[in-house]
């Protein structure tokens, strides 16, 4: 059951334009309540919340380990934020801030912001430091998706 102390966001559907609540932490991936369309997942964690925010997702979850002082980070948010929204329902975009959260850097020895994560249950699967393009970003995701199907099946 999600801890009801982590906060939701509003969204706009990309699909049909209707306002929805994102919660932070929960079963499955969201839809648009009104078109049913697979709406992007992008939540903000901290040390209290990283568990069930992204550890226990059960899509993908891009993790962004980022400082508000780093200038490729600030380049990086809005690729990152991309790809969530074209792998809506594929992917959960988390958003750590490392200067708030020692423990979470030290947890995944971050050595340059931004560091990048894909995590699939828990379990960290693949890593990347610095800032690309959204292409670059989705193409990283969709390999590590594709290795991860190919696991399951063999």
């Amino acid at each position: 059951m999600p801890n009801p102390t982590i906060k939701a966001r509003t969204l706009k559907c990309p699909t049909c334009g209707r306002v929805n609540k994102i919660p932070a932490a929960a079963e499955g991936a969201p839809r648009c309540g009104n078109c049913k369309s697979a709406l992007p997942w992008i939540v903000d964690a901290d040390e209290n919340d990283f568990a069930e925010v992204a550890e226990k997702a059960t899509p993908l979850v891009v993790v962004d380990l980022w400082a508000t002082w780093c200038g490729p980070c600030r380049m990086v948010s809005p690729a990152l934020e991309r790809v969530a929204t074209e792998l809506a329902g594929k992917v959960k975009l988390v958003k750590v801030d490392i200067d708030g959260n020692p423990h979470l850097a030290q947890r995944f020895e971050v050595q340059a912001v931004p560091t990048l994560l894909i995590l699939d249950k828990g379990e960290p699967v693949a890593r990347r430091a610095g800032a690309a393009p959204a292409g670059t970003l989705r193409s990283w995701v969709e390999q590590v998706m594709a290795g991860r199907q190919d696991s399951k099946r063999g």
